[in-house]
C-alpha cells in the first residue's frame, strides 16, 4: 500500500480521563498529523477512531467501555471502519479487550503511544485483525511534540510519569509503572514551545509533582524547575497540581511565595486525616504531618488557595475516623475540596481488605462532607462581593449572553467559573479585572472593569 492511500483515512479521537492522559492524546495527534493524516473533530466522520481510555476507578472504566461501545455502534451502522483502544484501560485489561469487545481492531498500551502510527496503518491494511503493541512502559520516551486540544491559552505540562507512592487503593503504579522524571532540559524546551504558541496558563501535572527530580538529581527538584520555567518563558500563570503533603519542602514554599508567575494555588490531595486511615491507605505521613503542611503553607503564603481531595468509605473506616475527617474539614476550611467514595479496585492491596463499607454509607459520608464544603465555599465567595479580581477570559456563552473565565483560585475543569458582563466582546485568552457582584454556588458573577475591557475588545 502506498503512502498516498494511507492519507485518505480520516482519524477521530476520543480522549478520556485526567489531564495527563490528555497530553498523551496530544502527542499521538501530532504524530498522525506529521504523517499526513486528517484529524476530524467528530468521530462520526472518521474512518478510524482512537479512544484514549481511563481505568483509574470503576466509574472511569465504565465511561471508557461506554465510549468504545458507542464507537462499535458507529462501526456497525455508519462509516467507521476501525477502532483503536489506547491508554489505561488498554494497559490494565490487555488480555480481555479483544475477547469481550471483538469490535476493537487494535490496542496500544501506555508505553506504546508512539506506536499509534503503526496501529493506524495495521487497521488500514487489515493485515492483522487484532493489532496490539505493549512496549515496556517504563522505557517509553516521555514528552514529545503535541497538538493542543484545548482553548490554546491554557494547557498542561506533564513533568513525570508513573508513581512510587503505592497507596493501598490505587492501581496507577501497576498501570503506569514506576515514577520517572523528565529531564529539566526537556521540560524547559516544551515550556518554551508552549510559550511561543501563546499559552497563558501552564498547569504542571504528574501523579506527584513534588517527587519531581528525585530519581534524576537525587533530590526533590520541583522548586528549581519552576524557577527555570519562569525565567525562560513569559507564561504569566503557572499552576501546581497534585502536590503531596510529605514532600512540600521549605524551598518549594519559598519559590511559590516569591515567584510572581507561580499562582498562589496548590492542589494538595490529603485523602484523610485519621492516623488509622492514613496508615491503612499506606499514605506517607500521619495526620500531624498533614496539619503541619497546611499550616506552613498558609503562614508563609497569606491568601493561598488550597485544594484537596478526600476519600471516604475506605475499608475499616469507623464512624470515629469519619467524624475526625468531617471536623477537620470544618475547622481547616479548604478553599477548594473534592470528596470521593472509595472504589474497590482489583490488583490493589485494599481490594482484599476486611471491613468493606456499604455503598450507602459511603455516599452518605461523601454528601455530608460536600454539604459542609458548599457552605464554606459560599462564605468565602460572599467575602469577594464588591472586590475586583483578575480573570482569564475563556469564552463567550451565547445562550447566557455572558463571558466566562477563571480567577487564579480556580483550576481548569475542576473549580468554579467567573461569569461577567462587558460592554465589549472580550477576546478569549485575555486577562482582565472583574468586579464581583454575586455568588452562584461555586461560581462568581460580576462585571468587567471598563477601562480594562475596552483594551481587550475582539
Amino acid at each position: 500500500m502506498t503512502r498516498k492511500l494511507w492519507l485518505n483515512m480520516k482519524i477521530g479521537f476520543v480522549s478520556l480521563g485526567c489531564p495527563k492522559n490528555q497530553t498523551d492524546t496530544e502527542v499521538m495527534l501530532h504524530e498522525l498529523l506529521e504523517a499526513g493524516y486528517e484529524i476530524v473533530a467528530d468521530e462520526t466522520e472518521a474512518d478510524i477512531a482512537i479512544v484514549n481510555t481511563c481505568a483509574f476507578i470503576e466509574s472511569a472504566k465504565r465511561e471508557s467501555i461506554d465510549a468504545i461501545l458507542d464507537l462499535a455502534w458507529l462501526k456497525e451502522h455508519k462509516n467507521l471502519k476501525s477502532i483503536i483502544v489506547a491508554g489505561c484501560l488498554a494497559e490494565r485489561y490487555r488480555d480481555e479487550i479483544f475477547d469481550e469487545m471483538p469490535e476493537v481492531d487494535a490496542i496500544i498500551g501506555v508505553g506504546s503511544i508512539h506506536s499509534v502510527l503503526d496501529a493506524v496503518r495495521a487497521c488500514e491494511k487489515k493485515q492483522n485483525a487484532h493489532f496490539s503493541s505493549y512496549e515496556p512502559k517504563e522505557q517509553v520516551c516521555l514528552g514529545g511534540d503535541r497538538v493542543l486540544t484545548g482553548n490554546g491559552f491554557s494547557t498542561y505540562l506533564k513533568i513525570a510519569e508513573g508513581c512510587d507512592n503505592r497507596c493501598a487503593y490505587c492501581a496507577i503504579p501497576s498501570i503506569r509503572g514506576r515514577f520517572r522524571s523528565r529531564t529539566m532540559e526537556d521540560i524547559i524546551a516544551e515550556a518554551k514551545q508552549l510559550d511561543a504558541l501563546g499559552v497563558k496558563e501552564l498547569n504542571i501535572v504528574a501523579q506527584d509533582i513534588t517527587r519531581y527530580g528525585i530519581d534524576l538529581y537525587g533530590k526533590y527538584s520541583l522548586a528549581p524547575l519552576l524557577h527555570k520555567i519562569t525565567e525562560e518563558t513569559d507564561i504569566p500563570w503557572i499552576r501546581l497540581l497534585y502536590c503531596y503533603p510529605d514532600k512540600i519542602t521549605d524551598e518549594l514554599i519559598a519559590e511559590i511565595r516569591d515567584n510572581e508567575k507561580i499562582l498562589k494555588y496548590v492542589d494538595l490531595p490529603i485523602q484523610h486525616i485519621s492516623d488509622h486511615m492514613l496508615k491503612s491507605m499506606n499514605r506517607h505521613g500521619d495526620g500531624a504531618l498533614v496539619r503541619d503542611t497546611v499550616r506552613r503553607l498558609r503562614e508563609a503564603i497569606p491568601g493561598i488557595t488550597l485544594r484537596t481531595t478526600l476519600i471516604v468509605g475506605f475499608p475499616g473506616e469507623t464512624e470515629e475516623d469519619f467524624l475526625e475527617l468531617a471536623e477537620y474539614v470544618k475547622e481547616t476550611r479548604f478553599e477548594r475540596l473534592g470528596c470521593f467514595t472509595y472504589s474497590r479496585e482489583e490488583d490493589t492491596p485494599a481490594y482484599d481488605f476486611p471491613d468493606q463499607i456499604d455503598e450507602q454509607v459511603k455516599n452518605d459520608r461523601m454528601d455530608m462532607i460536600m454539604r459542609e464544603q458548599l457552605a464554606i465555599n459560599a462564605e468565602n465567595n460572599e467575602k469577594l462581593i464588591g472586590k475586583t479580581i483578575r480573570v482569564l477570559c475563556e469564552d463567550w456563552d451565547a445562550v447566557g449572553e455572558i463571558h466566562y473565565g477563571r480567577s487564579a483560585a480556580d483550576a481548569p475543569d475542576i473549580d468554579g467559573k467567573v461569569y461577567f458582563t462587558s460592554p465589549v466582546r472580550v477576546a478569549p485568552g485575555s486577562f482582565l479585572d472583574v468586579k464581583v457582584k454575586k455568588v452562584l454556588d461555586y461560581d462568581l458573577v460580576g462585571s468587567a472593569v471598563m477601562k480594562n475591557a475596552r483594551e481587550l475588545e475582539v
